[in-house]
């Protein structure tokens, strides 16, 4: 039986990624791609999918809050980058979810569980399961990440992001920069630029992401680039196409 799916990201890498994954599963058609939550209420409205493929983190609206609203609710598969609060929410309630980047064997297991869920008739037990964790995600998420936990050599390190100079994208990997040392962390740039405060950091790369407290000074070197120094000496040169961020802190720094 043939699963009608739609893939639910406002990151077009994201749903290219899992699209092309999908491809190898026989039992999965894809009906649609929405990038934001508006276009999601309205695509699962009009397509009636079997399944939706939703992301946590979005701009407009979360995807709990996608799911909130959603009447009849297809079965979800929840997807996320690294959310701290959200990934707590799901392991104490029991409800799968994929881990960004997650591969095909690890999709092939989600999808499996939703199927012998279907089989079984055993959604309203999922769909209990799924109220309780949105509840207690309310409760716990805040509007910006502050912390992030990783493991190094087998040891749990909590790193503080007041403590972080800089984020420095290194492949499918982020380089966090703190003033003594610099960690290596699976995450996208885009889903961790998505979770900081736009008040305390600035993104004038796609590849960087300042904390303002550590920025001595800026200089514009021409070209529209601009030369940021940091407290620790380190110079990084910002991109044409991020001149209006640059700009607005600039702006902000005169005030």
């Amino acid at each position: 039986m043939k699963l009608r799916c739609i893939i639910i990201d406002d990151e077009y890498l994201a749903r290219q990624r899992l699209l092309k994954l999908l491809a190898h599963f026989e039992n999965i058609v894809v009906v649609a791609e929405c990038r934001n939550g508006k276009e999601a209420l309205d695509k699962v409205h009009l397509k009636e999918p079997d399944l939706i493929f939703l992301d946590v983190q979005m701009p407009d609206m979360d995807g709990f809050t996608v799911y909130n609203k959603l009447k009849p609710k297809p079965h979800v598969i929840f997807t996320t980058a690294y959310d701290t609060y959200a990934l707590k929410a799901f392991e104490i309630n029991a409800v799968d979810y994929l881990l960004k980047p997650f591969d095909e064997e690890r999709l092939g297991i989600a999808i499996d569980r939703i199927a012998e869920i279907k089989h079984n008739n055993k959604a309203s037990s999922l769909e209990l399961k799924i109220k309780t964790l949105i509840q207690s995600y309310a409760g716990e998420h805040t509007p910006f990440l502050h912390k992030i936990s990783i493991n190094e050599k087998g040891r749990a390190i909590t790193i503080l992001f007041e403590d972080v100079l800089c984020f420095i994208s290194d492949g499918n990997y982020v380089q966090i920069v703190t003033d003594h040392k610099t960690y290596l962390h699976r995450m996208t740039m885009n889903a961790l630029f998505k979770s900081l405060n736009p008040n305390q950091y600035i993104r004038i790369h796609r590849s960087y992401v300042l904390n303002r407290t550590y920025i001595e000074n800026c200089t514009y070197i021409g070209n529209n680039e601009f030369k940021f120094k940091l407290k620790n000496g380190s110079e990084l040169i910002s991109s044409r196409s991020y001149k209006p961020s640059v700009l607005e802190y600039l702006d902000d720094m005169k005030h």
